[in-house]
């Protein structure tokens, strides 16, 4: 499972013109892939690192400062380029796999405590934000 994580002052999602999710002020926007071989394990993994992870303003958690997050699924994370110019797309794990685990992810972080908001998985989305830093970090468990 990975995870690129950007330390945020605002981020939203939209679907067809409708924000379907939104954080406002400081905290972490979160797109999520996951590839074959992943679990309910791994999601609780990557949950726990999230919630603590020290990246926010002086060093401080979400779970620190109760800072929310916007978890958004991007199985283009398991994209290659390395050959020829056009990506593969083999190591991302498929929609039905894929798509409850992002789900745990979301439902983990929350039963820390987390304010967590979501995009809508399969949609064509539109994901605007605010960069504080920049400030932008891969993570995989």
């Amino acid at each position: 499972m990975r995870a690129v994580v950007q330390r945020v002052d605002g981020a939203k999602v939209v679907v067809d013109g409708e924000t379907v999710g939104e954080i406002e002020g400081e905290g972490l926007c979160v797109l999520v892939g996951v590839t074959h071989g992943d679990n309910t394990d791994k999601a609780a993994q990557l949950a726990r690192k999230l919630w603590s992870v020290r990246i926010l303003e002086d060093e401080k958690s979400c779970s620190d400062v109760n800072a929310p997050l916007l978890v958004i699924s991007q199985f283009t994370l398991y994209g290659d380029a390395r050959k020829g110019r056009r990506p593969t797309w083999n190591a991302a794990a498929p929609g039905e796999v894929a798509e409850p685990l992002v789900d745990e992810v979301v439902d983990r972080l929350r039963a820390l405590g987390a304010r967590v908001e979501t995009g809508r998985f399969g949609a064509d989305m539109r994901v605007s934000l605010t960069n504080h830093g920049p400030f932008t970090l891969q993570i995989e468990v």
